[in-house]
């Protein structure tokens, strides 16, 4: 479990109890599309699991660094 997840809203909170709600929000998830990746570990999975009704997640291998731009291009240069 070293990679992350990448958890999706799907549906809107309103109409569900307060604490789904502020387990949505612990997730970092605002708005209904609104896609966020985070850790995968147990209490993120317990999460993801407890508002399973509201979200959608999916497993994201973790890569070694991001890429910042094309070889040629002024930002690669600074």
């Amino acid at each position: 479990m070293a990679g992350k997840l990448r958890v999706t809203l799907r549906k809107s909170t309103v109409s569900t109890n307060q604490s789904a709600r502020g387990t949505v929000r612990a997730l970092g998830l605002h708005r209904i599309g609104e896609t966020v990746e985070v850790a995968d570990n147990p209490a993120t999975r317990g999460m993801v699991r407890a508002v399973q009704y509201l979200v959608t997640a999916e497993e994201v291998a973790e890569s070694a660094a991001p890429a910042r731009g094309k070889a040629g291009s002024p930002e690669a240069k600074r």
